[in-house]
């Protein structure tokens, strides 16, 4: 069995994971038998699948478009790229921000392509492509917001959402990854230990948010409000359609909520909409212990990228801030 089955089998199943390889479009050199050490490549799929599966999970529309692309238009799903939320303040135990992640990123073979700055959202985005497949390994897009940019009030509520946030990472994680940035591999015995780890750090790191706070940070920022239900689980996974206009008016036409607009890059080359956030239920502490509240969840996104001019061969795989900010509106919440 190739190594990139056997890490997925062992975090998913292998029902799931039969499914999900049966679902999207693998880079051949990634799925081929090995029985020496994993590369860094095999295990930055692997992450990034398990990843994927987790967001299909929670979006059910997303879950119900991967599977009619398969079944009724006979084609796999190009995994983009995915998005995640961060807060560039103290947060307990973890690394403040994008750290929390990129530590994870760099020995995976992953490096920063891009920074989008927005403004808008008093945020900075960053794109983290993978050197060894950038065209055919999901990008990163993590997205970093800075407190100290909203009222005295907003800044303390943020310290106190993240102040019980835990590290999900021990020393011998981190030796880990020290490892395979040093050797760019590793033993499939590590690989398996390390795998579940890895994916553990895109969930909520901190305790439930009180309801005052989630009530308090709202009105300033919708994203802090969804970071503080969500955390940094994928905000959004994206396929890569050949035509975003024709997918979603397919989409529109079986019923399903995205968003109308299709966002366009400056460079015309890139363009970008969205599914509806799935509604969730999340517990939050009150004086009477604690109560439910129906939040915006992720989302599935859809992209086409245009090939550079001076390359035919080369897909623009640059973001775009305009289209970034756009696209952040799919979780908005009424304040």
């Amino acid at each position: 069995m190739p190594s990139i089955h056997t890490l997925v089998s062992a975090c998913l199943g292998k029902s799931a994971a039969a499914a999900l390889f049966s679902q999207m479009d693998i880079h051949p050199a990634l799925t081929q038998s090995s029985s020496g050490d994993i590369s860094r490549a095999v295990l930055a799929q692997a992450l990034n699948m398990v990843l994927f599966h987790g967001l299909l999970e929670r979006v059910p529309v997303g879950k119900d478009y991967v599977e009619g692309e398969v079944a009724q238009n006979h084609r796999k799903i190009v995994f983009d790229h995915g998005a995640v939320r961060t807060v560039r303040w103290p947060c307990g135990d973890m690394p403040q921000g994008e750290e929390a992640l990129v530590r994870i990123f760099r020995p995976l073979g992953f490096k920063l392509a891009a920074t989008y700055p927005l403004p808008k959202l008093k945020m900075t985005g960053r794109a983290y492509c993978h050197q060894d497949f950038p065209q055919d390994i999901a990008q990163f897009f993590v997205s970093e917001l800075h407190p100290e940019q909203f009222s005295p009030t907003f800044q303390d509520g943020v310290t106190r959402v993240l102040a019980s946030s835990k590290n999900p990472l021990n020393e011998e994680d981190m030796a880990t990854l020290a490892l395979l940035d040093q050797k760019g591999e590793l033993a499939m015995q590590q690989a398996l230990k390390a795998l579940p780890k890895w994916a553990a750090c895109f969930e909520k790191q901190h305790a439930d948010v009180a309801l005052s706070d989630y009530e308090l940070l709202l009105p300033e920022s919708a994203e802090m409000a969804w970071i503080a239900t969500e955390g940094n689980a994928f905000n959004h996974a994206t396929d890569r359609v050949q035509d975003v206009h024709v997918a979603a008016q397919q989409q529109r036409q079986l019923g399903r909520q995205i968003k109308y607009k299709v966002e366009v890059s400056s460079s015309a080359r890139v363009r970008q909409t969205a599914f509806v956030a799935a509604r969730v239920e999340r517990a939050m502490t009150s004086a009477d212990g604690f109560v439910m509240r129906s939040v915006p969840g992720s989302f599935f996104e859809l992209i086409s990228r245009d090939v550079l001019q001076a390359d035919l061969s080369t897909l623009d795989l640059a973001f775009d801030a305009g289209n970034a900010t756009g696209i952040f509106g799919m979780t908005q919440a009424k304040a």
